[in-house]
């Protein structure tokens, strides 16, 4: 009788030994092996891969999991958070959540980024290609997470109208100028553009648009200040460099 009892404790051992193994191989075979970014505009598919899944161990299906349910996220400049979606076990969407920036300007020697509202999202000391760099605003000190100090909060309303467009027409410029008076200013290499008020800015930036392939390969000053959308004469002037 206890030789019954000793071989089936040792048969339940076995048993656990064996479903402990499988489960083991299991854990250790599902490997992730296709992974879909989207969301992402200021970094590749590639940069997210690298930076999320950075070792075997990273692309482990259920290790992955673990992490990204009960581990902090990692901190990616200019990415507000990430979910990771399993579409199969060996198939994953990263689904990436980028801070809105529309601009940004320098302060001891980093880049202050800041959103539509004003609020400084990032600093860097890198440059982000398709970000404006804004100059001519009086500020104080800056704060990360807090707004830009500037005396008149409606620029930025302004700002974001400005950039919105731009990208709508696909424009890309260098610079962003406001003068003393609010008045704004593009730079694109060797073209400036004199925008002036905030006044018709939708029809000022789509006749710029129109005008980018008489500019191409000219310096000088393009005055849209006067434009006027109830004018069926153009009113405005190109100014050569001398």
């Amino acid at each position: 009788m206890r030789y019954l009892k000793s071989s089936k404790g040792k048969i339940k051992i076995a048993i656990a030994t064996a479903v402990l193994l499988l489960v083991a191989v299991v854990f250790l075979s599902l490997q992730i092996k296709e992974i879909k970014v989207t969301g992402n505009k200021k970094y590749t598919q590639e940069q997210i891969v690298n930076l999320l899944f950075k070792g075997s161990w990273d692309r482990n299906a259920i290790f992955c999991i673990y992490k990204d349910r009960f581990q902090k996220h990692e901190q990616i400049p200019f990415v507000e958070d990430y979910k990771i979606v399993f579409l199969s076990p060996v198939k994953v969407e990263v689904i990436v959540y980028e801070k809105t920036v529309v601009g940004f300007v320098s302060y001891m020697g980093s880049y202050m980024y800041f959103d539509k509202d004003g609020i400084i999202v990032e600093s860097s000391s890198a440059e982000l290609t398709g970000v404006p760099r804004i100059v001519g605003l009086q500020y104080g000190h800056i704060a990360l997470h807090q707004p830009l100090p500037v005396e008149n909060g409606r620029i930025f309303s302004e700002i974001l109208t400005l950039t919105q467009l731009l990208s709508t027409h696909d424009i890309s410029v260098d610079q962003i100028q406001y003068d003393s008076k609010g008045d704004a200013s593009l730079t694109m290499e060797d073209i400036k553009v004199f925008l002036g008020s905030n006044n018709q800015m939708n029809g000022k930036i789509s006749e710029l648009k129109d005008q980018l392939p008489v500019l191409e390969g000219l310096k000088g000053t393009l005055y849209l200040d006067t434009y006027d959308e109830a004018e069926t004469v153009t009113s405005y002037r190109f100014v050569k460099n001398n």
